[in-house]
This record gives structure tokens, sequence and C-alpha cells, in this order.
């Protein structure tokens, strides 16, 4: 999947273009619009929480580093505060370090959903302008056709690039 991504000037025009996406058979959990605080979107498919801001980036990171330290506890407790049996170590060690990652993930996670996207904020000022800000995820093979239908239909429409890792489920 590819996310295209569009700046439109006003409301009206988003749901025009969102109409449009829709008749060319895009399905609307493929578009996401962003506008600025406090816009009305209603008509049109807001971007989620896992679009807007970077809390599945601080989750990731959160696993990591929260994993990375549970491991390493867990091998100093199994080192230096020995339980008995010899198995017990390494069992002390996994378990230290799937509830690190865990809480790491956890704690990063509450972090980066008050964190706006880091693919986003080259759209900041636009948006603040009170422009749309208009992504939509298409296969690759269908990028240049969808690219071409806006161009055409909504001069008005600026493109903005595309990302070429999207990932599937947001």
């Amino acid at each position: 999947m590819r996310r295209i991504y569009w700046l439109i000037p006003d409301v009206a025009s988003a749901r025009r273009t969102v109409d449009e996406l829709l008749l060319a058979r895009i399905p609307v959990k493929r578009i996401h619009c962003v506008g600025r605080e406090g816009m009305s979107l209603s008509d049109l498919h807001p971007a989620n929480v896992l679009q807007a801001t970077d809390v599945i980036y601080a989750a990731e990171l959160g696993l990591l580093v929260g994993g990375t330290i549970g491991v390493v506890a867990g091998l100093l407790v199994a080192m230096y505060y020995p339980l008995g049996f010899q198995s017990m170590g390494w069992g002390v060690v996994a378990i230290l370090g799937v509830l690190g990652a865990l809480m790491g993930a956890w704690s990063s996670s509450l972090i980066g959903i008050s964190v706006p996207s880091r693919r986003l904020k080259r759209f900041k000022a636009a948006i603040e302008r009170g422009e749309i800000l208009l992504m939509v995820d298409v296969p690759g093979l269908q990028v240049k056709r969808v690219e071409a239908l806006l161009q055409a239909s909504h001069p008005e429409a600026r493109f903005e690039g595309e990302d070429p890792d999207t990932p599937i489920f947001p």
C-alpha cells in the first residue's frame, strides 16, 4: 500500500474529492482527512489516532527499550540473586524481558498518543491555515490512476507526494 497526500483548500472541495474517490471504488476506510483543531469534518472520513499521532512508533520503541531493560534486569537477578535452580534463572530473564517489553510499549504509547505524527509535520502550517490534508491509501499499481483522476478533476488541490511504506492496518 502507498499513501498519497493531497492538500485541499476547503471542506466543500474535500467533500467533492472524497465523493470522486468513492465513485472510483476507493474504499472509505482507505480515505483519511485531517483538518485543524475544531474544524468540522463530519461528512468526511477523519483520520484516526493511529494515522494522526505517533502512537505506533512510540509503542514499537517502548517495546524494544522495555524488553532490553527487562532482559538486563533478569540477567542481573539471575546472576546475583540465584533462586536455587540453575534453569529457573533463564525463566526469570524471560519473564522480566516480557514484562519490561509490555510495560515499555504501554507507557510509550501513552506518550505517543499525544504527539502528532512525524509524517504529518510538513503539513502543519497548511492545516493551520484551514486546508484539509487528504490521505489516500491505495495499492502501488493504482497510484498513478488515482493521482491522474484527482489532478484532472480537482485543479484546486495540490499533490504533496506519497509514502512508500504505509502500514496496512492504520
